[in-house]
């Protein structure tokens, strides 16, 4: 599984359910969240997060946000592609 544009950002708030506000290279953007879950103890201001740029202009918001990084671990806003995430770590570094 690989993204095709991954970048690294800092998560400022979340307004509502779908949106949240990430400074990606000193820019303030609006990315979707496909994890409609509170996820307070994750996005909190200042996190590491990662989002992946959209290859569809006309979209409403330019990035998805698909990672946030809390202590030495990284967890996916993606919940149906957990499982493909495993299964390719497993694969590519077997235990």
């Amino acid at each position: 599984m690989t993204y095709k544009t991954v970048l690294p950002g800092s998560f400022l708030s979340r307004p509502n359910r779908f949106i949240a506000q990430v400074k990606i290279n000193g820019e303030i953007c609006v990315c979707h969240v496909k994890n409609t879950g509170r996820c307070r103890e994750l996005l909190v201001p200042g996190a590491e997060v990662y989002v992946e740029k959209s290859e569809n202009p006309a979209r409403k918001t330019l990035y998805d946000l698909i990672a946030v990084r809390k202590g030495e671990n990284c967890h996916t806003f993606l919940s149906s592609k957990k499982y493909m995430l495993l299964y390719t770590s497993i694969k590519e570094n077997p235990l």
